[in-house]
């Protein structure tokens, strides 16, 4: 007869659970995975088949019970660890964001909204569309392949424990909220740019020449030369995308070991 002890059972559980945490909030929260749109069911069979793989190439895991206080607080920090993780790489498409929000404010496109289901709001029109980019390009360029694997090597860097996560690592996600405004604005500096040159152009015009109507045709002038910059801007988009996404994957490590 097939007996299992409570001793087995908890080993077990344990084994897959506390990992599984892990997992689960970096899917919840990170890009692509944590998608509004991805169904719920998907994220946790996501995180589970991932989980399966990883859990028996642990190291020895602490000796706990999973509802007394110490297993409790080891899964509080574990989704504590994932959740930090995906943060770190919202913070990108946070940036592209607002990137796409800046660029449509130039243009007069800042009332041209839609409700988007990352945010579970509106946002602009021009927002959505690199933000739709940025996804593409992350899903071609195996970023989430290469997001899982800064993961997993967390387990590595900073093992499954009780032990009091640092300060450091919370210093570290908060100062890489900055790219939000630092890479938004130097990656939308060209369009607001010519932008600005545009509206001076045309306010200069309106100076010399009233009769023209410049309020009548700045506006489709401006939207004009915005999506012209947009596309000229298309073949750069890329390799931009790219080295954000490394320096995000490259932040993420950094994180994980701030928080040991």
């Amino acid at each position: 007869m097939f007996t299992v002890t409570y001793a087995q059972l908890n080993a077990w559980l344990t084994a897959f659970l506390w990992p599984f945490v892990r997992i689960l909030a970096l899917v919840a929260t990170a890009p692509a995975f944590g998608d509004n749109s991805v169904p719920v069911r998907v994220k946790v069979g996501i995180a589970a088949f991932v989980t399966l793989i990883v859990a028996p190439t642990l190291a020895p895991l602490p000796q706990a019970t999973v509802f007394s206080s110490t297993g409790i607080w080891i899964i509080v920090n574990q989704f504590l660890i994932g959740a930090a993780l995906g943060f770190t790489m919202q913070v990108v498409f946070g940036a592209i964001q607002a990137t796409g929000d800046m660029i449509g404010l130039g243009m007069g496109l800042g009332f041209a909204t839609f409700f988007d289901p990352q945010v579970s709001g509106s946002s602009v029109v021009v927002s959505r569309y690199m933000n739709t980019i940025a996804m593409l390009a992350f899903i071609a360029l195996d970023g989430h392949l290469q997001m899982l694997t800064a993961l997993l090597s967390t387990f590595d860097s900073v093992p499954v424990a009780a032990n009091l996560l640092g300060p450091a690592g919370w210093r570290m996600l908060a100062g890489w909220g900055v790219t939000v405004f630092s890479a938004g604005l130097l990656l939308s500096l060209p369009v607001v740019a010519a932008l600005l040159i545009a509206n001076l152009s045309l306010g200069i015009l309106n100076r010399a020449a009233p009769q023209i109507g410049v309020f009548q045709i700045g506006f489709p002038l401006t939207i004009l030369v915005g999506m012209l910059l947009l596309q000229l801007m298309a073949p750069n988009m890329i390799p931009f995308f790219a080295r954000l996404f490394d320096n995000g994957i490259d932040e993420m490590g950094r994180v994980a070991l701030g928080l040991r």
